[in-house]
């Protein structure tokens, strides 16, 4: 099959192009409750409160609820709160590109992490391109984790079960507040926001998790601005959300590297929805959480440009996003299903058509095919 491919070198091509970026804007939301069943409603939201420090991370991991990743859920629960919002609305939800939230970030990191390889789905239908993570790809490259991996990764679950609660805190009873660190940790229920944005002329629409609400969540629109290219500046809604990590302590110029580096995905992970905030809980190397610092999203590409390393770039990454997703509207250009590549180490973002069937829900198709918009 003929292969098209995108050279990601010499990288200073796509500098200076200024692209502008559609400030996000929420358009509708959903959640997934205890038991990983999809609501289209923000009932799974928390809300952040500073959580204890010196407390031991991979306390309550025996106990961990671990959702099953290995099913592929596709774009399903994204498409289904979009016939929601149509079906409230009467409008349909125009864009370019639907897609989650990390595929975007995958995008944006490209350009300064090389090394790791990726794989995406893409099809177009109704004038939109839909793509979604290479389920098969990613079973298939993850490798075997081992019991300190697995407990590391606990430690940024149980840093969310300590940082937020289930409603603002001056709803929730000091008992609640103070039982944080015995409770259940789960990562099952998840609140995802859905917003409209841009990247020079490429609309999106973009799906992702939100962590937890600073204070009050305000709804979003009851009519949002789904197809006007000028729409109202967006409420404060997603500068109001917070996206919670956790990083090593910084003790030497090595860690502080390593964490500059991090950096970069942490801003691109909240740039794309809107996200106000980035909270990091920084433990030692027993899982002991010793801090938390807050990074207004905003300002996170000023550290990495006034530390003088050039590990990374905001801008170039906002330029480079553009190129890549006007270069995939060029090339996915009918509703068959192409393939996405990166290779580990490549230096070429690689298109290929394939012989596999649509991945959009069977229940979005039946809905958009069966209804026109005004």
């Amino acid at each position: 099959m003929t292969t098209s491919a995108f050279p990601l070198k010499p990288l200073h091509r796509f500098a200076g192009q200024n692209s502008a970026v559609r400030q996000p804007q929420e358009i509708t939301c959903f959640s997934y409750d205890s038991s990983h069943k999809l609501r289209l409603d923000s009932s799974s939201l928390r809300y952040y409160y500073t959580p204890e420090l010196n407390v031991p991370l991979s306390e309550g991991f025996e106990t961990f609820i671990k959702h099953d990743d290995s099913v592929d859920e596709h774009l399903d629960s994204l498409l289904e709160a979009l016939i929601d919002l149509e079906r409230r609305t009467g409008r349909k939800c125009s864009a370019d590109i639907v897609t989650w939230r990390g595929m975007m970030t995958k995008f944006m990191s490209l350009p300064f992490n090389m090394r790791d390889g990726f794989e995406m789905l893409a099809t177009k239908f109704q004038d939109t391109i839909f793509i979604e993570e290479h389920h098969a790809y990613r079973q298939r490259t993850q490798g075997p984790t081992n019991k300190r991996g697995e407990i590391m990764s606990f430690w940024g679950y149980k840093f969310e079960t300590l940082s937020t609660l289930p409603s603002p805190w001056d709803d929730c009873p000091r008992s609640l507040i103070e039982s944080r660190t015995s409770e259940v940790v789960s990562n099952e229920a998840q609140f995802c926001s859905i917003v409209k944005t841009g990247f020079g002329p490429v609309r999106l629409i973009l799906g992702g998790e939100v962590d937890a609400a600073w204070d009050a969540r305000l709804p979003p629109p009851l009519h949002p601005s789904l197809d006007d290219p000028n729409p109202q500046p967006p409420t404060t809604i997603q500068h109001n959300y917070v996206e919670l990590k956790t990083s090593k302590e910084i003790m030497n110029q090595r860690d502080d590297v390593a964490f500059e580096r991090k950096l970069q995905k942490f801003w691109a992970q909240s740039f794309l929805l809107g996200v106000g905030r980035v909270l990091v809980g920084f433990r030692d190397d027993d899982g002991i959480l010793r801090s938390v610092r807050e990074f207004d999203t905003q300002s996170i590409p000023t550290i990495a440009k006034r530390s003088g390393r050039n590990l990374w770039d905001g801008k170039l990454s906002i330029d480079f996003t553009t190129s890549v997703l006007k270069w995939i509207l060029e090339t996915v250009v009918d509703d068959g299903v192409w393939l996405i590549r990166h290779r580990e180490n490549g230096q070429v973002l690689e298109v290929e058509r394939t012989d596999r069937s649509t991945f959009l829900s069977e229940s979005f198709v039946k809905w958009r095919t069966g209804n026109s918009f005004s």
